[in-house]
């Protein structure tokens, strides 16, 4: 049987604060990160990301105490990006309680960054998360949340970060996130049937239906954030969807009462 479909909420945090916008823009306060967190881990959340989303337009680090407090909460994997310059900023994200670690807008400015922290710390633990925006019937990378479009097209820069020790791929759409439209599952199928690592599908959930869209697209996770936050859909009822659509997930208790 296949692995199962990773549910994952995802806390895009600024200033200590979860929040969520459209396309990256006009952001809005949505509660407290360690609460958030310690909710989805109740309810059956199969990984954790969690996101410091200005720490990289303030050039500063991620938020360790946050982190660490976070992950004291949960018993599942925890993803935690932004701000990662160094393999040093690795070591110290993993040593509170981070089991992977994301990178995007430092890999692009130093590729070699990846070489560092997969020689140093696996493979396993690297995520390159990659904010991707159509450009003239090509997919392109942007940085700095979204804010700054580079020349990179996403599929080539994906494989040069694989090449290079990225463990696994967050795809971002930024033309779908929040618009709770639904996956770009163009992009989403590309990526998984041409490349080697696991695929994270990110931006459009806004129904169950998309999940499974994305599963059926060649996802081996689904993250998403806003429908989560604001009560719309429940973990459990996306799993439930994928599990009668034929897909394997991982069951909890609270699935398995209801």
């Amino acid at each position: 049987m296949s692995l199962p479909i990773r549910i994952i909420p995802c806390l895009d945090v600024a200033n200590g604060r979860v929040v969520k916008g459209v396309n990256f823009q006009n952001l809005v306060e949505l509660g407290d990160p360690i609460e958030l967190a310690t909710r989805y881990y109740q309810e059956g959340a199969d990984e954790l990301t969690f996101l410091d989303v200005s720490a990289t337009i303030e050039e500063r680090e991620t938020t360790l105490d946050l982190v660490r407090k976070t992950a004291e909460q949960i018993f599942v994997p925890l993803t935690v990006g932004g701000g990662i310059r160094s393999a040093d900023d690795v070591s110290r994200l993993l040593a509170v309680g981070a089991d992977k670690v994301s990178v995007n807008s430092a890999a692009i400015a130093r590729p070699v960054l990846i070489d560092e922290i997969a020689n140093r710390h696996g493979n396993q633990v690297l995520v390159l998360s990659l904010d991707v925006k159509s450009s003239n019937s090509e997919f392109r990378v942007t940085t700095h949340g979204g804010r700054v479009m580079t020349d990179l097209v996403a599929f080539a820069w994906a494989k040069e970060a694989i090449d290079r020790g990225v463990g696994e791929l967050l795809i971002n759409s930024i033309d779908a996130d929040g618009t709770k439209s639904g996956f770009s599952l163009d992009l989403i199928a590309q990526f998984s049937s041409e490349l080697s690592v696991p695929i994270i599908a990110s931006g459009g959930a806004g129904s169950t239906q998309h999940f499974v869209e994305a599963a059926a697209a060649g996802a081996d996770a689904v993250l998403a954030a806003s429908v989560f936050h604001n009560g719309e859909i429940t973990i459990s009822e996306v799993k439930q969807k994928l599990f009668e659509q034929g897909f394997n997930v991982r069951r909890t208790k609270i699935d398995d009462e209801n």
